[in-house]
């Protein structure tokens, strides 16, 4: 209960930290900007309005929430150091595997608060333009959420042992690959050599499958989803960020700040 509290007190500085980032408020600018456009792109179009508006602004909720995600969350444990004032935090009573959960806890909290105003924005365009929301909008955005969450462990991973910069293009990588590993096994396994079918299947189990959290297709056309398309997924992010966060920490008590 007590270490809930401090790790609760390190997440609700993180989070105040992260809202005075001026890159979070670039980013979501930017997504808002892109999905007011998405209007304009639908109405050169004759056919399938609402599916092009929806397909541009589920787009840009995905791609704007793993770019917050990345480039602000990658520095906040390299901000610390660099100001030294993880040093005055690790003095108290606080562990550093308390202090790494608090990070991650409060850029979650974060990416999700930004992620719920870009919804409400694509909601409002939505119903302005006539165009359907239901109960698979609001699956395919909570698959987003998980995914987002994953991102922010891979982005915390990164940033418990390396500088913010390679932090950001390790994290973007992941997730670049991430959405390809489905295709790489599939080219793998119809392949002639044994030995790439191997190592594509390998890349497939070890790097997150970033695809099974992808429903926008499904919300776009609305398509009907089942049960099991919502909660395989959502146990295989929690599962995995669990996995990344463990290594995180293990790598993290070790670390020397000197």
């Amino acid at each position: 209960m007590i270490a809930a509290r401090r790790i609760l007190a390190i997440a609700m500085n993180t989070w105040r930290e992260a809202v005075r980032n001026k890159l979070l408020y670039t980013l979501l600018f930017f997504a808002l900007l892109l999905i007011a456009v998405s209007v304009f792109v639908a109405t050169l179009s004759y056919v399938e309005r609402e599916r092009i508006l929806q397909d541009i602004g589920i787009a840009a909720i995905r791609l704007f929430g793993v770019a917050i995600a990345v480039f602000v969350g990658v520095g906040l444990i390299h901000r610390e150091v660099d100001r030294r004032t993880v040093y005055t935090i690790l003095s108290k009573p606080l562990s550093r595997t308390e202090f790494l959960i608090g990070k991650y806890v409060g850029l979650v909290f974060t990416v999700w608060m930004q992620m719920g105003v870009m919804i409400v924005a694509f909601a409002g365009v939505s119903l302005a333009m006539d165009a359907p929301l239901g109960a698979v909008h609001a699956a395919a955005f909570a698959l987003t959420g998980v995914e987002l969450a994953l991102m922010v462990a891979v982005a915390t991973l990164f940033s418990a042992f390396t500088t913010p910069m390679l932090a950001s293009y390790f994290s973007v990588g992941v997730w670049v690959v991430g959405h390809l590993t489905r295709n790489l096994r599939d080219l793998g396994a119809a392949s002639d050599s044994g030995a790439v079918a191997a190592i594509t299947a390998a890349i497939h189990r070890v790097l997150p499958d970033l695809e099974a959290f992808n429903l926008s297709t499904e919300a776009a056309h609305g398509l009907a989803v089942t049960a099991s398309d919502v909660l395989l997924p959502v146990a295989y992010g929690a599962g995995y960020a669990v996995i990344l966060l463990v290594i995180a920490t293990l790598i993290f008590e070790r670390r020397d700040f000197r």
